[in-house]
């Protein structure tokens, strides 16, 4: 297994993806937008072993975890990270079901669109809540799957509260930039469970 110090050198522009840690320190990504999708599996699509997941509906991340034989925590924790950023959180969706694949079963043909990728294959699938914990990583504010269990970490689910409210209101509590909560969130309303 290749150190993290590795990882994050070969991966230096992570930080233009959806990305996160996994409590295992493995580094998932994931496209913002079609294009990003795009780009993330072509980057990727030599590791035929490393696993990917997209929400069963249109509208999610492809979700990369950089590491052969993640553990059932990083595909639980990815899942979650995925569902989240997907249009089900935009729709304020409690659950989401999301397809787990690995690389090499990815097939793509010219009449896909952009961002559209085909499965072939037996695919996983997990029912996910909808929900995530504030934590800092690599000096950056992330909402991740798992509670991290510190005090200042707070938990968010999709609600009522619109983005720019939301993020001013976290800014604040967290101390932290505005930008870079609102670069952290999801697409959609919010709520604060604690």
């Amino acid at each position: 297994m290749k150190k993290l110090k590795e990882i994050e050198n070969k991966n230096q522009e992570y930080e233009k993806y959806r990305w996160f840690y996994t409590s295992n320190k493995h580094l998932v990504i994931g496209g913002k937008s079609a294009e990003q999708n795009e780009e993330v599996i072509n980057k990727y699509k030599n590791k035929d072993k490393y696993v990917v997941m997209h929400t069963k509906s249109p509208g999610s991340p492809f979700s990369v975890i950089l590491a052969e034989n993640p553990s059932p925590k990083d595909l639980e924790e990815a899942a979650i990270f995925t569902a989240c950023f997907s249009r089900a959180w935009r729709e304020g969706k409690k659950r989401e079901v999301v397809d787990i694949f690995l690389m090499e079963q990815i097939i793509k043909n010219k009449n896909m669109q952009t961002g559209t990728f085909g499965v072939v294959g037996p695919v996983d699938r997990k029912t996910i809540e909808l929900r995530l914990y504030s934590e800092i990583q690599k000096n950056k504010l992330r909402f991740i799957a798992l509670n991290p269990k510190n005090k200042e970490s707070i938990c968010i689910t999709p609600g009522k509260i619109n983005k720019e409210q939301f993020a001013e209101q976290i800014a604040i509590k967290l101390e932290t930039p505005k930008e870079q909560v609102l670069s952290a969130l999801p697409s959609g309303s919010f709520k604060i469970i604690k």
